[in-house]
């Protein structure tokens, strides 16, 4: 086993999971060791409702995510969340939709293989979660959320070369499954900004996966009933201490799974958006009660990938050089 141990160590992994749990030197840019993460802020209202009780209970929330995507929600509403949070200067990430478990195909309803609805089925619904991407960016979004590799590479080409903006920030979902330092670091080398790691894992394999990459790592500290109900809170300040640069994800147990979401569901996810930054409050509590040294990046972060609002969605038809732009 030791040869096998020495070849992870020669390829720049740790040999093992880091029982040792030392702490990580890594910081965000502006030197904070933890940023706060609200998940599943389904639209305008649900997000305004987030900002406002965020405000209210003295929380700073650096990033807001929503699971049923850019696909859901109007140009007007994509305008609007830009808007909101381009004032609050908060970084929004929107799912890239659709995947496998929205489409025909029977295979990802089967109970053995669950994890293949996350994937993009086909090369029609490969165009489709791009083309998704690319109508949410020229609505002032700045921040997705993938959970299919090669969507990840090819966002990020197309990133490259400019096709979508240089400042697009590629968030991974818990959804994409990748649980050891060398499965993540695939994932950082694709482009991935930041990856979220299962929630389960135990802060000496968040150490052993902070020694292969340098990207923040994103955890559930309370996790939703679907991906395990895992309630984190005491652990936190040493999740910082061992995994930093983090962001802490406060989502809820005993919730319902409302993806994807609608006006249907509009008081439901207010509600639950604002009983998620009630839980960040009570995790932040904690954490300056056991970590008090542990320091939060402040807004505004240079950064954060806070929406760049536009005066107006983009139909393709325009010239290049067209304003797309709002001056303020």
């Amino acid at each position: 086993m030791e040869r096998t141990r020495d070849f992870l160590r020669a390829a720049g992994l740790p040999g093992a999971d880091l029982h040792e749990v030392p702490s990580s030197a890594g910081r965000f840019p502006d030197g904070g060791a933890f940023r706060v993460e609200i998940p599943s802020v389904e639209g305008p209202a649900a997000l305004e409702a987030v900002l406002d009780e965020a405000g209210r209970r003295g929380v700073t929330v650096h990033r807001v995510s929503q699971g049923s995507g850019g696909l859901l929600l109007t140009a007007s509403e994509l305008r609007d969340t830009a808007q909101a949070a381009a004032e609050a200067r908060v970084e929004v990430s929107l799912f890239a939709r659709p995947l496998a478990g929205w489409d025909t195909g029977a295979a990802a309803l089967a109970t053995g293989a669950a994890g293949l609805g996350t994937q993009a089925r086909g090369t029609e619904q490969l165009v489709h979660v791009l083309e998704d991407i690319r109508r949410t960016c020229e609505a002032g979004i700045r921040g997705v959320l993938v959970t299919d590799l090669g969507v990840l590479s090819l966002a990020a080409e197309m990133r490259a070369v400019g096709e979508l903006p240089a400042g697009l920030r590629f968030k991974t979902s818990v959804q994409m499954g990748l649980a050891n330092p060398a499965s993540i670091r695939i994932a950082a080398r694709l482009g991935a900004d930041s990856y979220n790691v299962p929630t389960d894992l135990s802060l000496a394999q968040l150490a052993a996966v902070r020694a292969a990459v340098d990207i923040p790592i994103d955890l559930y500290v309370e996790a939703p009933d679907d991906l395990g109900g895992f309630v984190r809170h005491f652990e936190i300040a040493e999740i910082v201490r061992v995994a930093a640069p983090v962001y802490l994800k406060f989502g809820l147990r005993n919730a319902p799974n409302i993806y994807p979401a609608g006006t249907h569901l509009s008081t439901t996810a207010v509600a639950l958006g604002r009983e998620r930054v009630r839980r960040a409050e009570i995790g932040l509590e904690l954490l300056a009660r056991y970590g008090p040294a542990a320091t939060g990046s402040t807004l505004p972060a240079a950064d954060l990938a806070v929406p760049v609002p536009t005066a107006q969605p983009r139909t393709g038809t325009e010239p290049k050089d067209a304003p797309r732009l709002v001056t303020r």
